[in-house]
């Protein structure tokens, strides 16, 4: 055989089998998570928080959430209304871009906060807004392998390195675990700037709403104290129109939920 042709055919077979054996693209993954998380319309659901120390629970708080996507950045602009405890019925906190602001009605002040604040547990309020980690994060596949899940089920994942894509966001960056046969969210553990483990978060009890199987808890534990848990219950998902008007800061001191 002519081997000038036989190393040609050689290098289009490697080049073929090296084009289908390509790696996935981490960024595409995690937009399809994002997906799975949160449907790409407005739309409002209601989130329980339950902190737990030691087996025994704490704190809870209620809170409704409206969200709508930004038609330029694709990022998700939320409104939080505090529904329970009593003591916290009708506070506000609004993200628009990576700004997040509080609002007491009591003193009619809006005050500027940072998403890295705990709110309640290890939720932080960067936390219970709704979030596109496709938008705020730049993801590289760190590997494809075995990992258990939170009902302690083994899955095959794709595991994606996430760095901050801006200098505000919650956090500094992520190891995020995604199903390889469905894109499910499976665990994810946060880092502060200088590489400590702040939480893991494990998204379990997947149930259809608006279409799709989604994440119905997060259990998230502290990254030093692993009796220190919060859990975090998404419910009543509903398509639904989140006016422009909500999402303004200005807007909050006359803000009247539906």
């Amino acid at each position: 055989m002519n081997l000038k042709k036989f190393a040609a055919t050689a290098l289009v077979l490697s080049a073929a089998f090296t084009s289908a054996w390509a790696a996935p693209n981490a960024q595409e993954i995690l937009a399809a998570s994002d997906l799975v998380r949160n449907p790409d319309y407005p739309f409002g659901l209601t989130t329980t928080l339950i902190e737990y120390r030691n087996g025994k629970q704490t704190d809870t708080s209620t809170l409704a959430v409206y969200s709508r996507a930004d038609k330029n950045s694709g990022q998700f602009r939320s409104l939080i209304r505090f529904i329970a405890p009593a003591r916290d019925a009708n506070k506000l906190m609004l993200k628009t871009g990576n700004d997040l602001w509080f609002y007491d009605p009591a003193n009619k002040a809006s005050i500027r906060i940072s998403p890295q604040q705990r709110l309640l547990g290890q939720a932080a309020n960067g936390d219970v807004v709704t979030v596109n980690y496709a938008k705020d994060y730049q993801a590289t596949l760190a590997a494809e392998e075995d990992t258990q899940d939170g009902e302690r089920q083994t899955r095959r994942a794709y595991k994606l390195a996430l760095a901050a894509a801006a200098p505000d966001v919650t956090y500094h960056h992520i190891d995020m675990w995604i199903d390889t046969s469905n894109n499910r969210p499976i665990k994810s553990r946060f880092y502060s700037e200088s590489n400590r483990l702040l939480k893991t978060a494990y998204y379990r009890k997947f149930e259809k709403y608006l279409g799709v199987e989604r994440p119905t808890e997060t259990v998230i534990i502290d990254g030093l104290d692993p009796n220190w848990v919060t859990v975090m219950r998404f419910s009543d998902w509903a398509k639904r129109d989140v006016p422009e008007a909500w999402l303004q800061r200005d807007y909050l001191p006359r803000f009247k939920p539906e």
